[in-house]
């Protein structure tokens, strides 16, 4: 018996056992040449398309779908997939958004959340900036020692205290240019969830835009080597 012709009995079984006995049902279907057939049970004939079961009332009780090839439903399967993940991809736009306007009521409250983000970036930057002053005067004594030794090399510990030191400063100076970028991207990240939120309170549906894309945050300052 041919592959295509078992498939389709079995489909046909398979079916039939769905619905109850052929005698409960009506199947009927047209044929891709415009031919109407009726059955009480699954036409093979119309194994690739889609079959009406009907009640013997003539009400329609179901709806049998297209027989699929093994190709067929893996490509299904797929798209189904891809649906569901469209589904819950959406589904999540539009927790976010109900989240960000249940947390944002107005601009006023957004504003005070950005402020209170730059405040912690700025205060990080002060931090540094204070570092590198105590630095500096830390570094004063060490220079005034270094010159006693001009036209010679520096004692072990003395040139290990001032390297630690420069790299003590640079460390400090990559986390102030990293506060720096860390405020552009706050400012940036703010600035889109005001443009969307002015279009959430003015009325567009929760999940009817685009995804907010996260920004990078600023690359860690390496660390200071340690003095020996």
């Amino acid at each position: 018996m041919r592959p295509l012709l078992v498939a389709c009995l079995l489909f046909a079984s398979t079916a039939w056992a769905q619905e109850g006995s052929p005698g409960k049902g009506i199947y009927t279907c047209t044929t891709a040449d415009g031919r109407r057939l009726t059955s009480d049970r699954p036409i093979l004939e119309c194994t690739a398309r889609e079959q009406r079961v009907l009640n013997p009332d003539g009400s329609q009780r179901s709806t049998l779908p297209p027989f699929l090839s093994p190709e067929e439903h893996a490509a299904k399967d797929a798209a189904d997939r891809r649906a569901a993940a469209e589904r819950l991809a959406q589904q999540d736009a539009v927790r976010r958004d109900r989240t960000l306007v249940q947390r944002y009521p107005n601009e006023a409250a957004h504003q005070r959340a950005r402020n209170l983000a730059l405040d912690d970036a700025s205060k990080a930057t002060r931090l540094s900036e204070r570092r590198i002053k105590d630095l500096g005067t830390e570094r004063k004594p060490l220079l005034d020692e270094a010159e006693f030794y001009q036209g010679r090399p520096l004692p072990a510990k003395l040139k290990q205290a001032l390297d630690a030191n420069d790299a003590s400063v640079e460390a400090q100076q990559v986390l102030i240019e990293n506060q720096k970028a860390e405020i552009v991207r706050i400012n940036s990240r703010f600035d889109a969830e005001l443009a969307r939120l002015r279009k959430l309170w003015a009325g567009a549906p929760p999940g009817s835009m685009p995804p907010l894309t996260e920004q990078p945050k600023p690359a860690a300052a390496p660390k200071p080597a340690a003095s020996k």
